[in-house]
């Protein structure tokens, strides 16, 4: 049986969504510390790159919505870890409302690295991104 709405209980159309700020830390990864603030376009490349750097599931400390799963990748083919990238990109930057699509993958292994390009599309813009996979 399929439920249906019998009558408009007037709960559904009382609120409004609003967009948190982005604003957050500037990590200096050369420096190791947080220098300044980011917002906008900056803010989300920086939640990328924290994104992708975090084992899902491996620390109890993140949410099981946050990073990416690797490890599992290590001593398979190199074929199927080349296919299998740009999946699990998907799934691990989508989890980020700001993120609308990653796209454009292109996808080059050598030897034991996969290196990979794609675009994450976000509401404050396009961002290009370059990272290398270890397996």
């Amino acid at each position: 049986m399929i439920p249906q709405q019998l009558e408009n209980d007037g709960l559904t159309l009382d609120f409004e969504e609003e967009m948190e700020p982005s604003k957050t830390f500037k990590l200096d990864l050369d420096l190791n510390r947080c220098v300044g603030f980011v917002d906008d376009l900056e803010a989300v490349r920086q939640a990328i790159f924290l994104m992708t750097s975090i084992e899902r599931y491996e620390h109890i400390i993140y949410s099981w919505d946050v990073g990416i799963e690797l490890q599992d990748l290590y001593g398979m083919p190199t074929a199927y870890v080349a296919s299998e990238i740009p999946r699990r990109l998907q799934e691990c930057l989508l989890q980020d409302d700001r993120i609308t699509a990653v796209d454009s993958f292109e996808v080059t292994a050598v030897k034991k690295k996969v290196h990979v390009k794609y675009v994450a599309h976000t509401i404050y813009g396009d961002i290009e991104i370059e990272s290398e996979v270890d397996y």
